[in-house]
């Protein structure tokens, strides 16, 4: 509701402008918010990679043409700004189907598509967040301190992330925030539900590529089902293991494994019934042989 009043105001504010001022000025439209938001646009502050910094500039080429947010935009075979559609529990999404622009997730993607040169981030919030690419991820509780720019920044559940955002530095982002808008710069929203940031790896990606299986599969701190939860994969997801080693017997979904194996990315274990392949996992070593980084 506040974002439909503040437009409310909008209007009768721009009808004021357009009843006072003269034909030349009422011919230009309404103030250039877009341009404005262009200007702040870009690194805020030093330290981010040139990929992270190319990045920024093509979402930030994206505020500065005005691109709307659109419900959808932004996923289509290849990434770039797509037609929209309506959401059905957000009525502000109505005009979607007819802006050609980005949700949030498919400006992610489009940024770094750009900065790799590849779809390296195709998918959700989730997916982008979950990426094998992390170079290094944060917790909600270390704030912005450790960011730079470039880092994702996400908002929701472990299990079900449903905003992300691309920081520009000094507690700035640049976000496709909502229906209704076009794609701006906006201070970093720390409060709510905010989840956590990643930082992305555009290289490339070595050691021993996986994918899970399942929805809402914990990573635990040890390899024991009694251990503390790390995250949830809300889906298949595609992982890195370091190293696998028998452990606790779990048994799900019909099968039984002793197998664990460590994710280094998020220093944390899963049980091998959840990953695709064998009970082992050809090609990776035994934790005992290769232990775990810290």
């Amino acid at each position: 509701m506040a974002c439909r009043t503040r437009v409310v105001h909008t209007l009768i504010a721009l009808l004021a402008l357009l009843l006072a001022a003269p034909t030349a000025t009422a011919a230009a439209g309404p103030p250039h918010a877009p341009q404005r938001d262009a200007a702040a646009c870009g690194a805020l502050a030093t330290g981010a990679s040139a990929a992270a910094e190319a990045a920024i500039a093509a979402a930030c080429a994206e505020v500065a043409a005005g691109t709307w947010y659109t419900w959808g935009g932004g996923h289509g075979a290849q990434p770039g700004a797509t037609y929209g559609q309506i959401d059905p529990t957000d009525p502000d999404s109505a005009h979607d189907p007819e802006r050609l622009g980005f949700d949030c997730s498919g400006l992610v993607r489009h940024a770094y598509a750009r900065a790799a040169g590849s779809d390296i981030l195709n998918g959700t919030a989730s997916t982008q967040y979950y990426t094998h690419r992390a170079a290094n991820r944060f917790t909600a509780a270390q704030g912005l301190a450790p960011l730079l720019p470039g880092d994702l920044l996400a908002w929701g559940r472990s299990d079900d992330l449903h905003h992300i955002a691309i920081y520009l530095g000094a507690g700035k982002m640049v976000e496709a925030k909502e229906s209704g808008t076009r794609l701006m710069v906006s201070d970093v929203r720390l409060g709510g539900d905010y989840y956590g940031a990643v930082r992305v790896n555009t290289g490339k990606v070595t050691g021993h590529i996986h994918r899970t299986w399942g929805s809402g599969v914990w990573t635990k701190q040890a390899p024991s089902l009694g251990a503390g939860r790390v995250y949830a994969f809300p889906g298949p997801t595609t992982i890195r293991v370091q190293c696998q080693k028998h452990a606790e017997l779990v048994e799900a979904e019909g099968y039984s494994n002793d197998v664990w194996a460590y994710l280094p990315d998020y220093q944390a274990w899963m049980t091998n019934i959840y990953i695709q392949g064998p009970a082992w996992l050809d090609g990776v070593p035994d934790c005992d042989t290769v232990p775990p980084k810290p």
